[in-house]
């Protein structure tokens, strides 16, 4: 799942929280629940803005690779490197 940052006007602070793409955080109190935070004297109304995304990094041995350590992901290769890696 994706890591954003965000920042509230109302206070300054900015907060990291995990959601799903499809997901939107728009304001104070929203944000505080899904990071587990006390809203404080900040109204829970107060709107928030995304600053920043991170991405989760796969490492290669996590995705697949042939016998000589390139990708195994090749044009038409997709399937064939899927069931190598997965031990069926």
């Amino acid at each position: 799942m994706p890591t954003y940052d965000y920042i509230c006007a109302a206070n300054g602070r900015t907060v990291e929280v995990q959601h799903r793409m499809s997901e939107e955080v728009t304001t104070w109190g929203d944000l505080c629940q899904r990071a587990g935070l006390e809203p404080g004297d900040t109204p829970a109304d107060a709107k928030v803005e995304k600053t920043f995304t991170r991405a989760s990094v796969m490492q290669s041995a996590n995705v697949g690779s042939n016998s000589s350590g390139g990708s195994a992901f090749g044009a038409g290769s997709t399937a064939k490197a899927y069931h190598t890696t997965k031990n069926f």
